[in-house]
């Protein structure tokens, strides 16, 4: 059992060194997941308006709404992340990895 303890502490120290980059391929593959399904959201709410209107909006959505999405969340994910023990990081991070991946199974 220590020797399982063990692991999962040095798991933790080494993922915990690593926080920011963790967190920007979270951030980045659940943008991969939704993106789909937000895109659908936005061109059915904007299907109305003016091509140019539309096309400005979507643009503005994709490029600059991921890419803020992107850079300002990661931050928080990698600042809530770092609450965690050395002795629950990894377990988290190997749960969070594993719902991630039953999610883009499924889609």
């Amino acid at each position: 059992m220590d020797l399982l303890m063990d692991l999962i502490a040095t798991l933790s120290r080494w993922s915990r060194s690593h926080l920011y980059d963790i967190s920007l391929a979270i951030m980045a593959t659940l943008l991969v997941l939704f993106g789909p399904s937000i895109n659908a959201w936005v061109q059915r709410s904007i299907a109305s308006l003016n091509f140019v209107l539309r096309t400005l909006i979507f643009v503005l959505v994709c490029a600059v709404g991921y890419g803020l999405a992107l850079v300002y969340l990661t931050p928080f994910l990698a600042h809530g992340l770092g609450y965690f023990t050395n002795y629950t990081l990894a377990p988290v991070l190997l749960l969070v990895f594993f719902v991630i991946g039953v999610m883009a199974d499924r889609r």
